[in-house]
């Protein structure tokens, strides 16, 4: 199998939980030798890069802040592509140091894009109406993940899913989704990249999101045995993967 190009999942990949998961480290540093270009992808829209940063730094990897991909960043992309219009961010944590970073001052008058993300307690009803309002004046609506829910630390929480269904019932406008499985996000990070589909692999560990969604974009799709994958999930889903692996240090018989 020729593989050119990576794209790496984190969660459940690199580390499970606070660790990595085994050689996952010293993996990581064959590919930088063998000048194997790469990005990181995780679909977290509540942290920026460099929050994402100093988690893997604390658990022994050396990563660099523009080796990560996120929602957040391929929205950056996509919203310099249309000319950098003025954006309204419905977001918490520091997500909107991304957008602040790109020189994106988040606005309250004449918005041309709502960039919701998963706003946790931030989400209230005077929040949603206010970029309802928004759309319904003509304003795109951007979301940065479209997922229902999440395992919070105290149990299931709703994700941002729910709200951005809300936006589109009421507005009848469709949201552009980044973040996996979305095309559009694959597009984006394949162009930081700097290959073609058809010479980059995904590596992850969720059938559907990871797999499925590099697959039907024209890449390998690799999947390891750790984090969430369950192999009665994998016999059940319509996906095949181009390979599996007992764990992301296995990538390297492949290189």
């Amino acid at each position: 199998m020729a593989i050119e190009g990576l794209l790496i999942d984190l969660d459940g990949v690199l580390y499970v939980g606070d660790e990595g998961t085994p050689g996952a480290a010293g993996m990581l540093e064959v590919i930088r030798e063998k000048n194997i270009p790469f990005r990181f992808v995780s679909n977290t829209t509540r942290k920026s890069r460099r929050t994402i940063c100093r988690k893997l730094q604390g658990m022994g990897f050396s990563v660099a802040p523009e080796e990560i991909f996120t929602p957040a960043v391929a929205a950056i992309a996509w919203l310099a592509q249309q000319g950098a219009p003025r954006v309204h961010l419905v977001t918490t944590g520091d997500v909107d140091t991304e957008f602040l970073d790109a020189g994106y001052s988040p606005v309250d008058r004449d918005v041309e894009q709502v960039v919701v993300g998963d706003a946790g307690d931030n989400f209230s009803y005077a929040r949603m109406n206010q970029a309802f309002r928004f759309v319904m004046d003509g304003a795109g609506i951007v979301a940065l993940e479209k997922d229902r829910y999440w395992m919070a630390p105290d149990g299931l929480a709703l994700s941002a899913g729910p709200f951005v269904q809300a936006l589109e019932f009421a507005t009848r406008k469709p949201a552009l989704v980044m973040g996996k499985p979305s095309p559009e996000f694959f597009r984006l990070a394949l162009e930081a990249v700097g290959l073609p589909a058809g010479r980059v692999a995904m590596i992850g560990d969720d059938i559907e999101t990871d797999i499925g969604g590099a697959i039907s974009c024209g890449m390998k799709g690799i999947l390891v045995r750790t984090g969430k994958f369950r192999p009665e999930v994998t016999r059940a889903s319509p996906v095949t993967p181009t390979a599996i692996i007992d764990t992301f240090a296995g990538l390297e018989k492949m290189l």
